[in-house]
């Protein structure tokens, strides 16, 4: 007996989706950095994961200051 491929989430949220499909791209933007610095940032990324469990809409605001402020200090990294 075979069991079928996973095929994603069973919702249809796209708010939780389009939080996911951020924080996967967060993750991208981190990876390449030292790993001091990247080790410090996944914290931040996970600590907002955990958080999309209980209230999506803050979490979504907060990724979206962890992204600018990224953003912002990217040279300083």
């Amino acid at each position: 007996m075979s069991t079928p491929p996973w095929t994603g989430p069973d919702w249809d949220d796209p708010v939780l989706t389009a939080l996911a499909e951020q924080l996967r791209e967060a993750h991208k933007l981190v990876a390449p950095l030292p790993q001091a610095t990247r080790r410090r940032l996944i914290r931040h990324l996970l600590t907002i994961t955990d958080l999309a469990k209980r209230d999506p809409d803050l979490a979504a605001r907060r990724l979206a200051s962890f992204l600018s402020d990224f953003h912002g200090n990217r040279k300083a990294l």
